[in-house]
């Protein structure tokens, strides 16, 4: 892999930087991604011949971060097409593929997924929504919470589990939900850290569904999952690090320009050193989430699945050590509406929450990388 990133690609930054500057923090989220996917942005990682721009998550990675950069992120580029239109690409039917793939591509259509339960949180190993056969149909029942976007979804990916015919025990398997699938019901959750996309409860009471909204292979079970999951510890890298350039670069500004005793408060190692340290670990964790899609799009799943989880934590902690110096670089000013950090003091901690804890990710690589062993 090159450190250095092609023309082609310091094209797509400034483009998107671009748009996503005209947008502004203020931005309406349904304008930006009707614009975004008119553009042709939201489905770079897709296959042209269904109407994507033919990269990869490297390509999409990027699109990410530039508009979290200018302040106007959306979340829903984590989702609908770098899980849900990674996984119908590599592995859905040629049907599904035409069906939901030009959709995603163009942002007319938008998928949610559905993995964090009540009880198993993101572990797909005490999953407890399972699909059973009715004939040729599925019938889904269980419980799902924290998911983004079902109210201005098209459909929701659902992972659920099916039993293996041959050692009985329950393998995980995506089945894709319509919003209108009778017994396919949402809640929308409280929460304090106000965004665009709303997080819900979804029930699934016996939700019948026909043979094809199996997306893959029954048997294939964990290999389908993470073929979504590495995608999104990447674009979440991508969203922490988009996340944190926007604050420091407003810490930055405020602190080149405000004086006090004739002297820049920049001019301060007290000021300047953490600022210079945030953004050290920024451009690191940069260069991680570079490494973790570059191995995902040349298809090294197991190289992806450490440096995923690599990138994820390392943008996660580096997003909130930005956030948190930038508000206290500005002071009382950083807890104003008017420079737009506050609201980030919350939303930072998402990337160290969201989509695995980083303590999950410390166990993966103690487990996987080092080879200890488990505790549980």
């Amino acid at each position: 892999m090159s450190l250095t990133e092609t023309p082609e690609h310091t094209a797509l930054r400034e483009a998107v930087a671009a748009l996503g500057k005209r947008h502004g923090r203020d931005h309406d989220r349904a304008s930006l991604w009707q614009e975004a996917g008119e553009l042709g942005y939201l489905g770079v990682n897709l296959p042209e011949e269904y109407g994507g721009g033919g990269g990869g998550i490297t390509e999409l990675s990027l699109v990410l971060e530039e508009l979290g950069a200018a302040g106007c992120p959306l979340l829903m580029l984590v989702v609908s097409p770098a899980i849900c239109g990674t996984v119908i690409a590599r592995f859905g039917t040629e049907e599904q593929k035409r069906r939901w793939l030009p959709g995603l591509a163009d942002g007319t259509r938008t998928m949610a997924f559905g993995i964090t339960e009540p009880d198993a949180g993101s572990n797909s190993h005490r999953i407890t929504t399972t699909a059973r056969r009715d004939g040729t149909d599925w019938l889904l029942t269980g419980r799902k919470v924290f998911i983004s976007g079902v109210d201005i979804a098209d459909a929701t990916l659902i992972v659920g589990r099916t039993e293996d015919a041959r050692t009985g025990k329950l393998k995980p398997c995506l089945f894709i939900v319509p919003r209108d699938a009778p017994g396919f019901e949402r809640r929308r959750i409280d929460m304090e850290l106000h965004a665009a996309e709303k997080q819900f409860e979804l029930t699934l009471d016996d939700v019948r569904l026909p043979a094809d909204a199996l997306v893959g292979d029954e048997d294939a079970g964990l290999l389908q999952l993470f073929a979504g999951l590495n995608p999104e510890r990447v674009m979440t890298a991508a969203f922490g690090i988009g996340m944190g350039r926007y604050a420091l670069a407003r810490a930055v500004e405020y602190a080149r320009e405000r004086t006090v005793w004739k002297t820049p408060i920049g001019a301060h190692q007290a000021i300047a050193h953490p600022l210079a340290q945030a953004h050290i670990d920024l451009e690191l964790a940069r260069l991680m989430t570079r490494e973790a899609a570059h191995l995902y799009d040349t298809g090294d799943d197991i190289g992806a699945g450490e440096a995923a989880n690599m990138a994820k934590y390392a943008a996660g902690e580096a997003c909130v050590r930005a956030v948190d110096q930038a508000v206290h670089t500005l002071g009382g000013n950083g807890l104003t509406r008017e420079f737009g950090l506050a609201s980030l003091i919350t939303a930072a901690r998402v990337s160290r929450i969201a989509p695995v804890s980083r303590e999950m990710i410390l166990n993966y690589v103690s487990h996987q990388t080092l080879g200890l062993p488990k505790s549980y």
